[in-house]
């Protein structure tokens, strides 16, 4: 995203008021390499080194694949595409013989401990080959990507890169603690073309996270095509916050995220917020207002002021036919309802509106997800109530679960991640507060929300709002790395919990996310590794300060490479605000 120099004057001077108030820090010693089976994000269950071995991926290594099986051979090929543009090697997938051939990288369906389960794996890798056996395709995915994680960052690059490739020899046995582990985009407040929901889509995968529920309609657009009501995507769709020309998805580009999800074992959860959150669909139709009359487009972010008419029979005829129609194209168990923020409707109306509507969800096959609003009704055990909140409790989620439902916990002060690293971040909001890295990382889901103990957790989920996250550059931003800690919340036994050992392996992951071009946040909590054993500060140039003002052709060091300061700045670092022209990297020191 580029800015004009009058709005990166106002964002400095800005930056220049907050000061006093910044939480920025010194980044500390950067690491160099860090060992590739003490990087792994999530951590597995269990890692057994095998000492002085190693696999060596070269030109002639083979995948291949359990026998005969579909989507043993759609992971060999995924796993073949990801490594094929950095090594150039061919990596031909194959039906694997009966035994393992020497040379190659095995996916298997059989001869997994009973330990993984539905999702887990089992990783042998040896001197001739790498081995992975799961019960399902998911749980081979899910060991893919930690294969991806043994070998150096620089694998993850989209062009040739010198070798030598190797995977150290070990016994991994590794299963989620969780089995939903998710994100969620928001695409209503600024719509995110496909490319950028299928790039998302990839990053969350190596992650082992399975499921991105997309929020697709809201007071500010609705951005998918529902053929029994089309000005819905047509005139609701075509604005967002802050003006433009908004978006919706095609019932095609929607399958088209569908099926590439799939292809990642992710779930697209779709939500339609009801009954407030409603203004775009309010504006394309005028009978879903009590008084008939259709209010104007908004772009602004306000919250709180829309409702559907919860005394009208129109309102649950567009209710039904929304639901059937988003059911059809979406092939995973649940839809997700919104409920939230439903100021505008009274309690009573909220509540008979829930009361018809739980059962309209029930009607496509699906089971139903809310935020925790919808506790407030006489839940099923179905459905789901996904907590948002900022306390430690919630008397309508508790008795939800007393009566059998499950919970997703999203608590906004820990797995917002759109909220704001620091007071000097430069997008974002705060209104839960500010969430550094330690801050995501250091909460426990299973005993999180009283009254609802680990068994009634169904997993975590990440939300990213999107009122200030226009380009893919600011969701890399804002979600890496907070997702990554969330994601082993999701998947790692509390046993394993450790901030300082998890800064090290997060800190492990920078070579693999610059390889991907991603524009992640360079915490002054975590020791980022630089890939060498340069320190910051070690040039000859004084160690960048965020209390300093730099104006420019101030030459600093800092996390390993010297920059120079291209316009007056306080406070930003080096390295986190390159989109927008803030600093040059000169190179390591």
């Amino acid at each position: 995203m580029k800015t004009s120099p009058a709005r990166r004057l106002g964002r400095a001077l800005a930056v220049l008021a907050l000061i006093g108030a910044s939480t920025t820090a010194a980044l500390p010693v950067a690491a160099a390499a860090t060992p590739a089976l003490q990087s792994i994000v999530p951590v597995p269950v269990s890692v057994t080194p095998s000492a002085g071995v190693a696999f060596p991926l070269v030109s002639t290594t083979k995948i291949v694949t359990e026998a005969g099986s579909a989507p043993a051979k759609q992971v060999g090929d995924y796993l073949a595409g990801v490594l094929r543009p950095s090594t150039g090697f061919a990596l031909p997938v194959s039906d694997a013989p009966a035994s393992v051939p020497s040379g190659s990288i095995a996916l298997l369906l059989s001869g997994a401990p009973s330990a993984v389960g539905a999702q887990g794996y089992q990783l042998v890798s040896t001197a001739s080959s790498v081995t992975v056996r799961a019960t399902t395709a998911d749980g081979l995915f899910a060991g893919v990507q930690t294969l991806r994680q043994l070998l150096p960052g620089r694998v993850e690059s989209p062009s040739a890169q010198a070798g030598p490739w190797t995977v150290p020899g070990a016994t991994i046995l590794d299963y989620p603690r969780f089995g939903y582990r998710g994100a969620m985009l928001d695409v209503a407040r600024h719509f995110h073309p496909v490319a950028t929901v299928k790039r998302y889509l990839d990053q969350l995968a190596q992650y082992k996270i399975n499921n991105l529920h997309l929020h697709l309609a809201d007071d500010q657009g609705w951005r998918i095509q529902i053929d029994s009501w089309p000005r819905l995507a047509t005139y609701g769709g075509s604005t967002q916050v802050g003006g433009g020309a908004g978006g919706y998805y095609t019932k095609a580009q929607y399958t088209d995220i569908v099926n590439y999800a799939a292809s990642r074992h992710i779930t697209i959860i779709p939500e339609i917020d009801m009954p407030g959150h409603v203004n775009a669909a309010l504006a394309s139709y005028a009978e879903l207002n009590c008084a008939g009359v259709a209010p104007s487009l908004r772009t602004d972010t306000a919250v709180g002021y829309s409702s559907l008419c919860i005394s009208k029979d129109v309102t649950y005829t567009f209710v039904a036919d929304v639901l059937r129609e988003l059911a059809a194209l979406t092939p995973g168990p649940y839809l997700h309802i919104g409920g939230d923020e439903a100021s505008a409707t009274s309690n009573a109306d909220y509540l008979a509106f829930m009361n018809k509507v739980l059962p309209l969800v029930a009607a496509t096959g699906k089971s139903a997800v809310g935020w925790h609003d919808i506790a407030k009704a006489a839940l099923p055990s179905s459905a789901t109530p996904q907590f948002w909140g900022t306390t430690t409790s919630d008397s309508g989620v508790s008795t939800a679960v007393s009566r059998g439902s499950k919970v997703i916990l999203s608590p906004a002060n820990k797995a917002y991640l759109d909220m704001k690293y620091n007071s000097s971040t430069p997008i974002g909001l705060s209104w839960a507060g500010y969430i550094e890295v330690q801050d995501a990382y250091g909460w426990n889901p299973g005993a999180y929300l009283s009254g609802v103990a680990e068994s009634a957790v169904r997993g975590v989920e990440s939300p990213l709002w999107t009122e200030t996250v226009v380009t893919p550059a600011d969701i890399d931003y804002l979600a890496f790395p907070r997702v990554a800690a969330h994601a082993e919340l999701g998947w790692s036994p509390w046993s394993t919990h450790d901030w300082t050992a998890f800064r090290t392996r997060l800190g492990a992951q920078a070579p693999r996310w610059t390889a991907q071009s991603l524009n992640f946040y360079r915490s002054s909590q975590v020791s980022w590794n630089t890939g060498g054993t340069t320190n910051p500060g070690t040039c000859t140039d004084p160690a960048w300060s965020a209390s300093q003002v730099y104006t420019g052709g101030t030459v600093v060091s800092h996390n390993a490479h010297k920059w120079t300061a291209k316009w007056w700045t306080q406070g930003e670092e080096p390295g986190t605000t390159g989109q927008w022209g803030v600093w040059t990297d000169n190179g390591a020191c």
